[in-house]
């Protein structure tokens, strides 16, 4: 038994070896008593969009899931939090630096309940999530606006878009989800673009954001912002992308506006915790500027 408890202890030193490999010097030791709370963390998949819900009621969201090939990434960091089952899986538009990693996660984990726009494309990567989810049994609700997945005391869980069943760009199918837990607020705008900020206008006050489009300047109107009153605005870029995103204009709106920006390609993994009151944040590397 002594030799058993021994052999247990190095498989946990491995473990936390690995972990720090991976994760770099990010630091969860004040994110682990997290009973209770709204925890959000946004992931850095490079050049795309992954986030991690886990709200105070036990339940779980993974809202997109990068690129294909940052499938291990997400799948890492959902199992380092400690998840076997996804409970919500949002993929916001079929573009691949969103929904690419998703047909993995679709393999590999059970899940709930599947939310897509309804939206034809016709791209491999697109087709292949509808075919795995199919062959996995699982169907697709459809995201549409007004649509509550969450609504119980002290969370509320809500689609604010698409509000209609056709744009002209697919950014603008993108599903936007507002979680609202006791007095606190985020907003999830995907690559949603201008015309959808003006459409939800006046449901969009948030103390934190996603903001739309990885910092595009089709995103992220002067009205927007000033609506949204963000305390944290999150944007989600890879270094030194071909899109020379996020755009410094964009960025100078958020931080006039009175918000703090963080940047995965700079703070790499960003974690939000809400007690319903009040918002701390941890990020694994600290902007040097």
């Amino acid at each position: 038994m002594k030799y058993f408890k021994k052999f247990l202890i190095f498989l946990f030193v491995v473990f936390l070896a690995l972990t720090a490999k991976y994760y770099g010097d990010f630091s969860f030791a004040s994110y682990t008593d997290f009973d209770g709370k709204l925890v959000v963390n946004f992931i850095d998949v490079g050049q795309g969009d992954s986030i991690l819900l886990e709200f105070p009621n036990g339940k779980n969201m993974l809202i997109d899931a990068g690129e294909s090939y940052e499938s291990d990434t997400v799948q890492n960091f959902i199992w380092q939090r400690g998840f076997s089952s996804l409970d919500y899986v949002i993929g916001t538009h079929p573009h691949t630096d969103h929904i690419g990693g998703l047909e993995s996660i679709i393999l590999n984990y059970n899940v709930g309940e599947i939310y897509l726009p309804k939206v034809i494309h016709t791209s491999k990567t697109y087709e292949d999530l509808l075919t795995t989810i199919s062959e996995r049994g699982y169907k697709v609700n459809n995201a549409k606006a007004d649509t509550l997945i969450i609504d119980e005391d002290g969370l509320l869980v809500k689609i604010l878009s698409p509000v209609y069943e056709e744009y002209s760009e697919l950014n603008n199918y993108s599903v936007v989800i507002k979680v609202i837990f006791g007095n606190t607020s985020f907003l999830f705008m995907g690559d949603a673009e201008k015309v959808v900020e003006n459409e939800i206008l006046s449901e969009v006050s948030a103390d934190v954001v996603k903001v739309g489009h990885h910092g595009s300047d089709s995103s992220s109107s002067r009205d927007f912002v000033e609506s949204v009153k963000a305390k944290y605005a999150v944007i989600m870029s890879g270094v030194d992308n071909q899109y020379d995103l996020p755009s410094d204009e964009v960025v100078s709106r958020w931080e006039n506006s009175g918000a703090k920006v963080y940047n995965t390609s700079v703070n790499g993994n960003i974690v939000m915790i809400s007690d319903g009151n009040n918002i701390s944040v941890e990020v694994q590397s600290e902007s040097n500027s």
